[in-house]
């Protein structure tokens, strides 16, 4: 195995997840059992208020005024501690922490009321729900740059916790003064690490992770991840805005590798259900939750069960369960849908757009009665309710439905596709600029471009795609250059296989497996097995909406062609018939069994519905079946101008002879003779060798022509298969009279035969 081999082996085997690693003890740095936090003034604390006036606001003790603030030792001593807690700072930053102070004994000498006595309101009011609002409550001299000392004062002191009140605050700060900068750099730097090695870019480098991990932090009271709980990031994300959501759920992943915390369950984000009965609403719900068809398919039959209970609501509102359909029922509701438009009965009508009101196409009703099949079929097996009906008879498909319903492939027309191959092709990382700070990187774009336009595979099928699926073997004619295998994984027809696909493929591949960051495994959605998928980032696979919603207009960008043709929007699945068909209109194109086993096709039924026959395929078959040469055959004429000139023929000479190779035949209806092919010599035929020939073909003014004869079934058998056929000819032709009256057998009786007979021989045809 050589080295690059085996370092991509190497490179297949994820690292196993973080275990739990010890955090350091922490507890809170202020012990407020200390403090007499009584919540009111005493008489003296209030007349000390009252003499320091101005003077609290630069924190001068004169000597007359040292009693006041021996007076206040009860409000300043706490102040004092957490002040003593935070790290070391410039004297500016000293300066606005006394700033601090100060505001916080003056909002006391106003309340009349010890700090820690405030209620919530208060201090939303001297903290300021912004900044605007702080400057407004304050003096003029209070600088705004201390709002945030004076929020980590309240924080600490347990006075006020509900930071979401404060709006937009200096979190870092905050953050770095309750736990220090140095317990804030540890945490970020660990989770850093997790996500860097998944490709996120550095959170180290940017603001908003840091400043959503303060966040978090702070509302938690504890710098200490083993510390966080499901529970609490789920109360941020169900208030944040989508980009701090963004944050969280980055942040709850790398905790979940870091061991610190469970896999969250996934919770379903189904719309509360309009417009049917609730007790057919719970059978739908109760199918979805039993069966074992993959989730999307599952989702496609209860959208349309729930659709039918919405009929049911209208049309039959005594009809409220599924044991209560009759074959009646099934009847009619299979001429309503057959008469329903898009938009009838759905709960969700903006997606649809001008679409709406137009007749449902052949296929939607199919699948509409295909899912109704499918739900009483289970629910009449699962022992749910009474056989009281067939589903495949009393909710049968139409036949009027059905005969519109055939092979139809969407084929891109080829100049199209060739410049989309030229864009996949030539993809850089200006083709992917973006205004989203997220973007995938260049090369995992260009191997998902190529892999979607030359491997013929369906979307499903290219997200699931697996590390190290990429396989090369030699040539088996042993030509230098190698084979590239793809190994594709299960799909919705069959278990996974191996496609042989061009090397363009295999190479952009290899160049993103190069430097794909380590992953961790992931579930695949449709077996369940935990692999490593080759197109992933961040921990996260490539969505199969990427493709249509995102790469594929890049490439139409890019080549300059519109994202939509005669035959409906460029799609990912159009790739897959588009490569289909080429391979099997190609100058040695593949059999239709053949693609079957490329396009991983249990039958070759599903094949047909990719593959089309181009009409210039379809002229070329035409021209080499060659329909007219094979009813027609062409027959040199010699035509004797001397006897038209001079009046002989008009009183019947002879002056037409048709070549029948060993003779001539002298017959002006020739074509309507029926031993044109086979000859009988009858009075009308003149050999070669005699002399009236040699004489004939000795006259100047002799012209040539070619004729055309239609050929009956028996004549073209005698032309094509040979001897055989020309006896059976004979034999059919041994009574038919001649044009010169005698049958063939008569003429063979009467006379000895000079040459043996042969039919018209094939280099007299075209």
């Amino acid at each position: 195995m050589s080295a690059t081999a085996a370092a991509r082996r190497g490179r297949r085997e994820e690292a196993p997840p973080r275990g739990p690693v010890s955090e350091p003890a922490w507890a809170w740095p202020i012990d407020l059992t200390r403090y007499d936090r009584t919540p009111t003034l005493s008489p003296s604390e209030a007349d000390a208020l009252t003499a320091l006036g101005p003077s609290v606001r630069g924190g001068h003790q004169p000597h007359q005024q040292r009693w006041a603030w021996r007076g206040l030792d009860r409000l300043v001593s706490p102040l004092a501690a957490v002040r003593a807690t935070w790290s070391t700072q410039s004297p500016h930053q000293r300066y606005r922490a006394d700033i601090a102070v100060a505001a916080l004994l003056g909002a006391c000498a106003v309340e009349q009321a010890p700090y820690w006595a405030w209620a919530a309101p208060t201090w939303v009011r001297v903290l300021g729900a912004t900044r605007a609002a702080f400057q407004a409550v304050h003096p003029p001299w209070i600088d705004r740059h201390a709002r945030h000392y004076l929020i980590a004062l309240a924080y600490q002191l347990d006075c006020f916790t509900d930071l979401g009140q404060l709006g937009n605050y200096n979190r870092m700060a905050l953050a770095e003064k309750v736990f220090g900068p140095a317990r804030i750099g540890a945490v970020v730097d660990r989770l850093a690490t997790v996500l860097n090695g998944w490709g996120y870019h550095d959170v180290r480098k940017g603001k908003a992770f840091p400043r959503a991990l303060c966040e978090v932090l702070l509302a938690n009271r504890s710098p200490r991840l083993s510390d966080l709980t499901p529970a609490l990031l789920a109360e941020l994300r169900r208030t944040a805005t989508v980009d701090k959501r963004a944050q969280l759920f980055q942040l709850q992943r790398a905790l979940v590798a870091l061991g610190l915390m469970d896999r969250p369950t996934p919770v379903g984000r189904r719309p509360v259900v309009e417009g049917a009965s609730a007790t057919w609403i719970a059978w739908a719900h109760r199918w979805e939750s039993t069966s074992t068809l993959t989730p999307r398919t599952r989702g496609h039959v209860r959208r349309d069960v729930l659709k039918a209970g919405r009929w049911l609501q209208v049309e039959h509102p005594a009809v409220a369960e599924p044991a209560a359909w009759t074959r009646e029922l099934c009847a009619a509701y299979v001429a309503a849908v057959d008469r329903m438009h898009i938009g009838d009965f759905a709960q969700r009508c903006d997606p649809l757009g001008g679409r709406r009101g137009q007749p449902l196409s052949p296929r939607t009703k199919n699948g509409g009665l295909g899912a109704m099949r499918q739900f009483f079929r289970d629910c009449q097996e699962w022992g749910w309710i009474p056989r009281r009906f067939d589903p495949a008879r009393a909710l049968a498909t139409p036949r009027a439905v059905r005969a519109l319903i055939g092979p139809r492939p969407r084929v891109i027309a080829d100049d199209l596709w060739a410049k989309l191959l030229w864009a996949g092709l030539n993809l850089d990382d200006a083709d992917l600029a973006t205004s989203h700070h997220y973007c995938y990187p260049v090369k995992l774009v260009r191997a998902l471009a190529v892999t979607w336009l030359f491997a013929g595979l369906r979307s499903d099928e290219i997200v699931r795609l697996r590390v190290g699926c990429v396989r090369w073997q030699p040539r088996a004619d042993g030509a230098p250059d190698r084979v590239c295998l793809l190994d594709v994984p299960a799909h919705k027809t069959g278990a996974p296989f191996t496609k042989p696909v061009d090397a363009l493929v295999g190479q952009a591949v290899e160049a993103w497996e190069a430097v794909r960051p380590v992953q961790p495994p992931l579930r695949d959605p449709r077996t369940g097995e935990v692999v490593a998928i080759l197109f992933c980032l961040r921990a996260t696979r490539v969505a199969r909406a990427y493709l249509n919603q995102t790469l594929i207009p890049v490439l139409c960008r890019k080549a300059g062609v519109p994202r939509a043709d005669a035959r409906g929007a460029i799609t990912s699945h159009r790739a897959r018939a588009t490569i289909a068909s080429q391979l099997y209109n190609a100058k040695e194109p593949m059999t239709l069994f053949e693609l079957q086993g490329w396009l991983g096709h249990r039958s070759p039924l599903s094949t047909q519905h990719y593959t089309q026959i181009t009409p210039t395929r379809l002229a070329q078959a035409y021209a080499d079946a060659g329909y007219f040469a094979r009813n027609l055959r062409t027959v040199e004429v010699l035509i004797d101008r001397d006897a038209v000139q001079s009046g002989a023929a008009a009183s019947g000479t002879a002056w037409q002879y048709f070549d029948l190779g060993h003779g001539y035949c002298t017959y002006n209806f020739f074509e309507q003779c029926p031993h044109r092919m086979a000859c009988a010599r009858c009075d009308f035929y003149v050999p070669k060798a005699s002399t009236h020939a040699q004489l004939l073909e000795a006259k100047g003014h002799l012209q040539r022509m070619l004729t055309t004869i239609p050929l009956t079934e028996p004549e073209r058998a005698a032309v094509e298969d040979g001897a055989a056929a020309v006896e059976q000819l004979l034999d059919r032709l041994a009574d038919t009279p001649t044009p010169a009256g005698p049958t063939p057998r008569a003429i063979r009786e009467a006379q000895t035969p000079l040459l043996t007979l042969t039919p018209l021989h094939r280099s007299q045809g075209a």
